[in-house]
């Protein structure tokens, strides 16, 4: 029985592999031609991986990019890095913590006050937790760095990106949106059970979140000038997994030459924040710089309009703090 066992998951493991080496070769790389000269644009968590390498674009095609990061050590060494291979030196770091509402709003407020304009925003900051953390605000860690946060922040500066139009909002998800199990009326629930764990059911809830957010939002937005889409970037090796226990640590990375590179993994945002050929293209999901299936449930108009009023409640957003 054991060795019966012990063989499905070999040939498991093995096709999971072959899988991921393909996906891998057959990322599909942005071309587009567009210049940025003049343009605003802020990138979250863009110190590592995929938000370095949608930074650096951005800077590379002209653009005043805003490094908005937790860490001002590893974002200043961010911005000497992206200053040095674009040669562009309008390149700022913002510090802000998704863990903590009031850094959302005095980030916001900041931005709203020093910028002119804001012509793309890509919310890419995200974290994998394998323990339920809670944050000051007392919400769990994980929904909040990686939906509450990013929903807030973004009404709050919907104003100035607005007056920049035409303007993008890209919202990173994750493909394992579709195996989410979300209830409205306890959005805030963490699941500590071991097979939610190892399925990051969590996880999943809050990328489902994110693609309802958008979906939500772009119909709000409809004819403002402003698109908001969201992207599934892959597999990719980034510092995401960096607060999952050391065990599952080490399976991330004896799989990580399997995944894209942070590089690899910026593609389709890079593409859907830039490409002329969907410029009017708004309220979809892109993986491989293209539209995808989105996941059965985020479909749901219902359900989207529901997570909007209830992390509205929980991030205690007020309606004089943002206009639609």
């Amino acid at each position: 029985m054991w060795e019966y066992l012990i063989y499905v998951c070999f040939i498991a493991t093995l096709g999971s592999c072959v899988i991921l080496r393909l996906l891998k070769l057959n990322t599909k790389w942005d071309r587009s031609p567009t210049c940025l000269v003049g343009k605003t644009t802020i990138v979250t968590g863009a110190n590592s991986g995929i938000g370095f390498y949608t930074a650096q674009e951005f800077a590379k095609r002209g653009a005043r990019v805003i490094l908005a990061c937790r860490n001002i050590t590893r974002a200043e060494e961010a911005k000497i890095k992206i200053v040095e291979a674009t040669k562009n030196n309008n390149v700022h770091v913002r510090i802000v913590d998704f863990a903590s509402l009031k850094s959302i709003r005095e980030f916001a407020k900041g931005i709203n006050g020093s910028e002119e304009r804001l012509d793309i925003l890509v919310n890419n900051a995200g974290v994998i937790i394998s323990k339920n953390e809670t944050t000051v605000d007392g919400l769990s860690k994980s929904m909040q760095v990686n939906h509450f946060g990013p929903f807030l922040l973004t009404l709050l500066l919907i104003e100035l990106i607005k007056k920049s139009k035409p303007s993008r909002i890209v919202n990173i998800t994750s493909a394992s949106a579709k195996y989410a199990r979300i209830n409205v009326n306890d959005l805030n629930f963490y699941s500590d059970s071991l097979i939610s764990k190892i399925t990051l059911l969590n996880y999943a809830n809050t990328k489902l979140c994110n693609i309802l957010f958008t979906n939500e939002l772009s119909r709000r937005l409809r004819g403002s000038g402003v698109t908001v889409n969201s992207v599934h970037p892959g597999i990719v090796h980034t510092g995401i997994a960096r607060h999952l226990n050391a065990t599952a640590q080490q399976v991330y990375e004896c799989f990580k030459y399997l995944f894209k590179t942070g590089e690899e993994g910026a593609q389709t945002s890079i593409y859907v924040a830039l490409s002329k050929e969907i410029e009017y293209v708004t309220g979809e999901y892109f993986s491989n710089c293209d539209i995808a299936i989105l996941p059965c449930t985020a479909n749901d108009a219902m359900l989207a309009k529901s997570v909007w009023n209830r992390s509205a409640e929980l991030v205690k957003l007020r309606e004089n703090e943002y206009s639609l």
